[in-house]
């Protein structure tokens, strides 16, 4: 695949890069293993200063990289602008955090036979980043901001179609205070992730991305012994129960499936409504989706900019066209306009059944399944009947419904009335096809950390 920014409102090429030859790559692994030499041994106090500096120039740059990410992916210009202020967030957040999530931890020396014992938290090295387009700062940051706070370096291997936005944050690291090769973007195609993940001097790997990535990744990483962190993405369900708040439920439904023009991994993707409330829920949830404004998303009104390229939404027009050929009904949208760009309306489908490819595949656009069921029991079975795993969302005021709820939904987060998003704070991860592994959080520090048992007698 060529490395080009390619702007998804236009189809028009706006800038071209090379990939680097075997030679540059080998340099710039050996960069890597020669800085997290030096960079392991520095303190908590030198690493939180120039992550601090890091945020403070995104905080100056925001603009610029957020109409960056938008040429870039299609992300209207605001959502790109609280992307950035979002990353700055964590940046701080892991400054100021790190050092007290990776304290020695002590252990029981008497039981031990030990005058003292207690585990030590070290980085592993080189930590190779497969990641995607969707989210093309915050993913990266997500996984930078601890690795770096924790001694490792970090290689990012960005999406091919988001060149510029990799650079700059190789750039943002740099001008941050990081020492040489701490954090290099690798412009190479996907062909080279295999043998980037196999050379020694790279100890582990993480990725976000499709499953076919994830396995690949997972398969050259096991072989060689190394530590992977996957999220893989998610088919979330989203229910809705008779004592939910309705109105607030439909626009919280249309705002988390239209989330990033719809490619979201944990937006929610199938709408599970009880049949007491399933018709008034479907018109306040159809109208909200139906007033949703496509259109450039360098435009200020504009809540729906294009999907990112156009294979992405030919994908989504066989998606609806296979549901609707075996006995769906489209109950709005499902028709692409007219005029440059790859845009895609706000859809909701009703009447999805197994035999669609819908029902069990990830939809990556604005596009809505909605269910009717009878009974807390019915619902967990069908929001559970989906190989992903990543997130979900109830709504209920019912305690005993959302402590049903909190128990028996398979994912790796749970959110009760309320729109699914991921915070520092809060570890972010999923179960199944989802992945595995944890980032953010103190888990999202501890992934990629030695945890050295110490034993002194």
């Amino acid at each position: 695949m060529a490395i080009a920014s390619v702007n998804p409102a236009t189809g028009e090429v706006e800038k071209t890069f090379d990939a680097l030859s075997e030679a540059e790559i080998d340099r710039a692994l050996e960069r890597a293993a020669t800085a997290f030499g030096a960079y392991r041994l520095t303190s908590f106090e030198e690493r939180a200063r120039w992550m601090n500096a890091a945020a403070d120039v995104l905080d100056a740059d925001a603009d610029r990289i957020a109409a960056t990410m938008t040429a870039e992916m299609g992300k209207t210009l605001s959502a790109a602008r609280a992307e950035a202020r979002k990353c700055a967030g964590a940046l701080r957040f892991y400054a100021e955090r790190a050092e007290g999530f990776l304290a020695d931890r002590d252990a029981d020396a008497a039981a031990v036979g030990a005058r003292q014992a207690f585990t030590r938290y070290e980085p592993l090295g080189p930590v190779l980043a497969v990641m995607p387009w969707n989210f093309p700062l915050w993913q990266v940051v997500r996984f930078a901001a601890p690795a770096l706070m924790a001694g490792n370096v970090g290689l990012l291997k960005h999406a091919s179609n988001v060149p510029q936005t990799a650079l700059f944050l190789e750039e943002l690291f740099r001008r941050g205070g990081f020492p040489e090769g701490v954090f290099q973007t690798l412009l190479v195609g996907s062909a080279q992730v295999e043998r980037i993940v196999r050379d020694p001097r790279v100890r582990a790997a993480t990725l976000t991305g499709s499953e076919p990535a994830g396995r690949a990744v997972a398969a050259a990483a096991g072989d060689e012994i190394k530590p992977t962190v996957l999220e893989l993405g998610g088919s979330d369900p989203f229910v809705v129960m008779p004592s939910a708040d309705l109105e607030a439920a439909a626009r919280t439904a249309a705002d988390s499936r239209c989330l990033n023009n719809g490619q979201s991994c944990i937006s929610a993707k199938r709408f599970i409504v009880d049949e007491a409330v399933a018709d008034e829920f479907e018109e306040r949830f159809v109208a909200h989706m139906s007033a949703k404004r496509v259109g450039d998303p360098t435009d200020p009104q504009t809540d729906v900019g294009p999907l990112v390229d156009e294979k992405a939404r030919a994908a989504v027009e066989d998606l609806v066209a296979d549901a609707v050929g075996k006995g769906a009904t489209i109950l709005c949208g499902g028709l692409r306009p007219d005029g440059p760009g790859w845009y895609y309306p706000p859809t909701v489908v009703t009447g999805v059944t197994p035999r669609m490819r819908m029902f069990g595949e990830e939809v990556f656009a604005p596009v809505a399944s909605l269910f009717r069921v009878r009974g807390v029991s019915a619902a967990v079975e069908l929001a559970n009947a989906t190989g992903f795993g990543l997130g979900s969302n109830a709504w209920t005021t019912d305690p005993d419904e959302r402590d049903r709820f909190l128990r028996e939904l398979d994912a790796g987060q749970v959110f009760i009335n309320g729109m699914t998003t991921s915070f520092p704070e809060l570890p972010f991860g999923g179960v199944k096809r989802s992945g595995y592994g944890r980032e953010l959080s103190d888990l999202g520090i501890h992934a990629f950390c030695n945890a050295k048992t110490v034993w002194i007698g």
